[in-house]
């Protein structure tokens, strides 16, 4: 579990560092462009209306668009096999044109400002390596330890409350939709801490069993929290270690 955390880690710091240093979307299964999906939408259907409009009202443009397309395959058609092989060779040779460079560690800086971006990158670097660091601290000092819960939490708090003391505090930093849904996100991650040893085995498995118990004379309904609370058990023991990184 701790090579797998590692590896997951260093990917997501790879991912971080290639993105430009933006926050990362799910995990980083999401790639973060900066762009709000519903913006996109609704440019995208203010063209597709003018768009509809025009050729709606334009049925003459329509047609000349067809004679032009119809011009360029005749083009196309009559020119001679030698001079369509030259120019896809000059195609080829011609240099590729240039990809966008991801803003360096110095461009971030100064473009977001030293101290905000110096916690900026804090918190979302403490929020890639809280899983690793709950796994080290659950190996060293065992599962039913307070240290690597407390930790964790601690790790989770302190991080999203700088990312979120950024937010509000630097004019730089404007979060978009995504990104504003991946802190709310987070947030509700910490639910899990409620299935997680030992704050599980000494509140949250007692209120089961306590739930269990009161319903467990009523038909159907009994066997079905019996279930569930078996079901929620199996989960804890498998699942909510690792999940939430």
């Amino acid at each position: 579990m701790a090579v797998t955390e590692a590896i997951k880690a260093s990917l997501r710091l790879a991912s971080f560092r290639n993105s430009g240093y933006k926050m990362l979307l799910h995990g980083g299964e999401s790639i973060n462009d900066g762009n709000d999906p519903g913006d996109f939408d609704s440019r995208r259907n203010v063209i597709s209306k003018i768009h509809h409009e025009n050729n709606s009202q334009n049925l003459e443009g329509r047609a000349l668009f067809a004679l032009s397309r119809f011009g360029e395959n005749a083009r196309t058609i009559s020119e001679p096999t030698w001079l369509r092989r030259v120019q896809h060779q000059q195609a080829i040779m011609d240099p590729p044109s240039p990809v966008a460079e991801t803003g360096s560690l110095s461009d971030f800086l100064s473009e977001k400002g030293i101290i905000s971006g110096g916690f900026f990158l804090t918190g979302e670097v403490m929020f890639i390596l809280r899983p690793l660091v709950y796994v080290l601290l659950v190996r060293r000092y065992g599962v039913r330890s307070w240290l690597p819960w407390v930790a964790s939490f601690g790790v989770d708090l302190v991080g999203h409350g700088i990312i979120s003391a950024v937010r509000h505090s630097s004019n730089d930093f404007r979060l978009s939709n995504a990104e504003k849904s991946e802190l709310k996100r987070r947030k509700f991650l910490w639910a899990l801490y409620l299935m997680r040893d030992p704050f599980f085995t000494k509140y949250t498995r007692q209120k089961l069993d306590g739930t269990q118990k009161v319903l467990e004379p009523v038909p159907v309904v009994g066997l079905l929290t019996e279930k569930l609370v078996e079901l929620i058990t199996g989960a804890q023991t498998r699942y909510t270690y690792m999940s939430g990184s």
